[in-house]
């Protein structure tokens, strides 16, 4: 199947850089990101970044400030 893809002056510099620098065709990299675009983003959750993230040192857990919380004094849902 055939695309005509019209790209930036400065992605289509960098696009025929990498290719060089691969031995790749432009257009067997842009193949290949294409398709890995395809296949991350049919991925069912979170991305690979998010799931590793372990918090930070410095912030307090999430659930820290739970006690602190007032009840509601009305049920929200009568």
């Amino acid at each position: 199947m055939h695309f005509n893809l019209y790209l930036d002056d400065d992605t289509g510099k960098r696009i025929t850089r990498a290719a060089k620098k691969s031995g790749a065709s432009r257009n067997a990299l842009i193949r290949h990101a294409v398709s890995d675009w395809l296949t991350e983003s049919a991925k069912p959750g979170w991305p690979d970044a998010v799931l590793a993230f372990e918090g930070m040192a410095a912030m307090p857990p999430f659930e820290a400030g739970r006690k602190k919380l007032k009840p509601p004094t009305d049920d929200p849902l009568v």
